[in-house]
């Protein structure tokens, strides 16, 4: 069984399409531990704000498996292979950690997004702090202890 850490976000109709990933993401991995869910502004361009959080499970499903099914999920709840990088999204499922796995393909693994934004790292902290990034060797606890960034606010909702 490998150990999974999938970020969620939503800022387009965000409620409706942020349980439904949740759902989606429940129905395949049963077995699972989530978050908190956060509330923080877009990073990198003007829009609505996020709904963050962040779902580990166990699976046996391979990593280019799990790829797969994340992005069907995604189509599944309206969002388009070509979006931009930086713009509004119905639902974003990233996977940050597949095991202690590093790779570029399919995936960025471990993503550098958990080291960068408080809405991945915070969340990924309270389901996954005692994992250690397999980049540095440094725990995710350890990480949001040292994260200084008072650009990046977060606010938590009552989901």
């Amino acid at each position: 069984m490998s150990e999974i850490y999938i970020s969620i976000g939503s800022n387009v109709d965000r409620e409706r399409h942020f349980k439904n990933g949740l759902t989606a993401l429940i129905d395949h991995f049963p077995d699972y531990k989530h978050s908190n869910v956060y509330e923080s502004e877009p990073v990198g361009f003007n829009g609505r704000n996020f709904f963050n959080s962040v779902f580990a499970a166990k699976t046996q499903m391979s990593v280019d498996e799990v790829c797969h099914l994340l992005k069907k999920i995604e189509r599944d709840n309206g969002r388009t292979q070509g979006d931009k990088k930086f713009s509004p999204r119905t639902l974003d499922l990233d996977l940050l950690l597949y095991d202690d796995l590093i790779c570029e393909q399919p995936a960025q693994l471990p993503r550098d997004e958990i080291t960068k934004n408080a809405f991945v790292l915070l969340p990924l902290s309270e389901v996954g702090g005692h994992i250690s990034l397999p980049t540095t060797g440094e725990t995710i606890s350890s990480i949001w202890e040292n994260y200084h960034n008072p650009s990046q606010k977060l606010w938590k909702v009552e989901f």
